[in-house]
């Protein structure tokens, strides 16, 4: 079997879910997270792009709905022995199939949590799994139980997430020696993906971001490569992937001279990061992390050229995005504890003279201060 943790590991997530579905009252879990399908068993699929449904009882018995191209799969890969099968047809409606088996798992009447808040169930299927599950038992949103869970990592995701970070490492160092006039953004994208694969990582849950001259400012992969010129800004953000288990870096690299406005916006990214290690401990939250970020980038007269969120947690993610919850953003009250992975990234994209400078590295959090993952400094990067 395809597995990347011991059984105890998996063992030990499982008794962690069956004790908040306790506290929650819960006769069972319908799971369409592939996140959480990963995390309780290592089912490894991009399959959840049909629908499949991991059914965890309070007991903590799981059976796994999924299609034929995804038996083998669940098999291989996870810690399953109950597969149930639905059957691609002309009209087939899987949420019946779903009603059927937790029929059959005695579930009539019960309190069932559902996992809305993923991309795993389409506003289609969820349409089609209410209609028949609304006079089935007492349905509950369930999104965000397993997602706590998975925020806190163990010290074997802990391993997975270092790994990913020196891969991430890696990758920048693939790339610097191409970062010139006349290099090349698609050789760039090339090595720096090639480095990750090659090192034993895997493909992120998202495209890197990649970006010279005015798409410096962009904050998502788009289509299209160019050449850098001999002053030129180019924004990297990329991740080592590990396991799945993601470990994101941004850096705007500037080649030839640094103008006055680069210098600038560098020092205040610096000054913000630096303001958002210090509030990364288990005596704010994840609201106060923001806040820090924000009234650093106000000193310099930034506001406006900032986002509204400055990072995230990452973990084990599939696609579309590495993202993961909970996010740096004003207000949330998510303390911040220790044994966490998070992303921060200081973003600056002055569009009116279109001068971009970003900064950001994947932290684990402690009983004190955070540890960077990375082993690269914070200086500016000019080539």
């Amino acid at each position: 079997m395809a597995l990347h943790f011991e059984r105890s590991e998996f063992d030990a997530r499982r008794d962690r879910l069956m004790i908040e579905m306790a506290d929650k009252k819960l006769d069972a879990l319908l799971l369409f997270a592939q996140e959480s399908m990963y995390w309780l068993t290592g089912y490894d699929t991009f399959g959840f792009c049909f629908f499949q449904c991991l059914v965890v009882k309070a007991d903590g018995s799981m059976v796994l709905l999924t299609r034929s191209a995804d038996l083998r799969q669940a098999r291989h890969t996870s810690v399953i022995d109950n597969i149930v099968l639905w059957t691609d047809r002309y009209g087939a409606n899987p949420a019946i199939d779903l009603r059927n088996l937790l029929n059959d798992l005695d579930l009539l009447g019960k309190r069932i949590g559902v996992e809305y808040d993923t991309h795993g169930l389409t506003a289609f299927n969820g349409r089609r799994l209410d209609e028949q599950l609304q006079t089935f038992g007492q349905i509950a949103d369930a999104s965000g139980i397993v997602n706590r869970l998975r925020l806190f990592k163990s010290p074997a995701e802990v391993a997975k997430a270092e790994k990913a970070a020196s891969l991430s490492d890696d990758a920048l160092d693939a790339a610097l020696p191409l970062i010139k006039q006349g290099g090349d953004e698609a050789a760039i994208l090339a090595a720096m993906q090639g480095t990750i694969l090659a090192g034993g990582g895997d493909y992120p849950a998202n495209e890197f971001i990649i970006g010279s001259g005015a798409d410096a400012l962009l904050c998502r992969y788009k289509a299209g490569r160019r050449k850098l010129n001999k002053n030129d800004q180019l924004t990297l953000e990329w991740a080592g992937v590990f396991h799945h288990y993601h470990a994101p870096m941004m850096r705007t690299v500037l080649t030839g001279k640094v103008s006055k406005r680069h210098q600038e916006l560098f020092e205040a990214a610096e000054a913000a990061l630096t303001a958002v290690e210090k509030a990364m401990t288990p005596d704010n939250t994840f609201g106060d992390v923001f806040d820090a970020h924000a009234k650093a980038l106000e000193a310099h007269g930034l506001t406006k050229h900032r986002l509204n969120a400055c990072g995230y947690s990452v973990g084990a993610r599939f696609s579309p995005s590495w993202m993961d919850m909970p996010m740096f953003y004003q207000g949330n009250p998510e303390p911040i504890a220790p044994n966490m992975t998070l992303f921060a990234h200081m973003i600056i994209m002055d569009s009116e003279t279109e001068t971009a400078m970003t900064l950001g590295r994947t932290y684990l959090t402690t009983e004190t201060q955070p540890k960077p993952l990375s082993r690269h400094d914070l200086d500016l990067i000019v080539r």
